[in-house]
């Protein structure tokens, strides 16, 4: 080997040295400059410890829960392993980050700003979250009871006995006060009809059909058949309509009773939708937790509504004061042609030989003769 060889080598050696020594000193500027960035007095554990065991409107205003609930939940996620605790991130602010973004909307930025965390750390444990949350469903979306009338019926004269067999209402993909089957990745433009196709004909969707005699309330955009029993078309729906407007009078009855009974589900949609404002805006998020948001939010809906003191707060909160409280359409005495039917006729489940428009009209006949007797 020559000198000029050895010569270029002790400068390949030295330009290496020198790109190791800036790379080092790049990524030494970098976390300082984080360091410089997230520098608010509390840390997220002190947040996540005020939040805790300040102020108890503080903590639902941030997570949508109580503390109670929260507890109950964090203590849920960490028991059962979903969730477990990193060396700078305990279960209880993974959670809050996961509920800060959905009860908010908020964007990643927000939360970065919220927990003095990195985007790629908001991200990573938002993303954590979602799919434990999402992998509950099996155990917080289930059936209802189809066996027994609900008492939402079964204490109002304007729907018992007429609707004794409906075990619940669809609208889209969402089911009943309580979410009870979702279906969820198909694109917003697609028929609800379709959707409903879709998920009654494939057996891997696991729709709970209901035994025979029952059946679910849906509405006019799908097939009166089956165990779908939906009003009449071209046929007025609200009251202020029949007080204004001529019409076939005993269709409407039953459309009217029919639309009232289904608020149950408009009502749990909206409150849906303002517990939880990430579901309309989740363009940002990719098209995979796209379709797990939705019901990683159902499952949360349905764990808080076994907190009776969520609920309560979520009255005092305003956020079911539009669609939970009882409208004139919607309260048992706005009705005038809700009488006391008592027991006198107590058989309207759909016998085994008839279709479901046959059993509208029988419905209907029977709604009509109890409010002119």
């Amino acid at each position: 080997m020559d000198a000029g060889d050895s010569n270029n080598g002790d400068s390949f050696e030295d330009l290496s040295f020198w790109w190791v020594f800036f790379g080092m000193f790049y990524q030494l500027l970098k976390k300082r400059q984080r360091a410089i960035r997230y520098n608010s007095i509390l840390t997220a554990d002190d947040r996540v410890t005020e939040f805790l065991h300040g102020h108890w409107e503080r903590i639902f205003n941030r997570t949508r829960m109580t503390r109670d609930c929260f507890v109950r939940f964090s203590s849920i996620m960490e028991q059962t392993g979903r969730l477990t605790a990193s060396r700078a991130v305990s279960v209880e602010e993974q959670l809050m980050i996961f509920l800060f973004v959905v009860g908010h909307g908020a964007s990643n930025r927000d939360a970065q700003e919220t927990w003095q965390r990195s985007g790629s750390t908001i991200s990573k444990y938002f993303g954590i979250v979602l799919e434990a949350i999402f992998n509950m469903s099996g155990e917080y979306i289930r059936p209802p009871d189809m066996t027994n009338v609900h008492h939402t019926i079964r204490y109002s004269n304007r729907f018992f006995p007429y609707f004794q067999g409906c075990v619940g209402a669809i609208d889209g993909t969402h089911v009943s006060a309580c979410f009870t089957y979702m279906l969820s990745g198909w694109e917003g433009s697609a028929h609800d009809a379709r959707v409903l196709e879709h998920a009654i004909s494939e057996p891997q969707n696991s729709f709970p059909f209901p035994p025979p005699g029952k059946y679910y309330l849906v509405d006019s955009g799908y097939a009166n058949r089956g165990c779908f029993l939906a009003p009449y078309r071209g046929t007025n729906y609200h009251l202020r309509d029949r007080r204004r407007l001529g019409g076939d009078r005993k269709k409407e009855q039953f459309n009217y009773r029919h639309a009232s009974l289904r608020n149950a589900i408009e009502r749990t949609f909206g409150i849906w939708k303002r517990r939880f404002p990430i579901l309309r805006s989740m363009h940002q998020f990719p098209l995979d937790k796209q379709a797990m948001i939705p019901v990683a939010c159902a499952v949360l809906h349905n764990f808080i509504r076994m907190d009776p003191a969520s609920v309560a707060q979520d009255h005092v909160s305003g956020d079911e004061d539009d669609d939970d409280a009882s409208s004139e359409d919607d309260s048992v005495d706005a009705d005038p042609d809700g009488v006391d039917v008592g027991e006198s006729s107590s058989h309207l489940n759909i016998p085994q030989d008839m279709d479901m428009g046959a059993f509208r009209d029988y419905v209907t006949n029977c709604i009509h003769e109890g409010s002119s007797g």
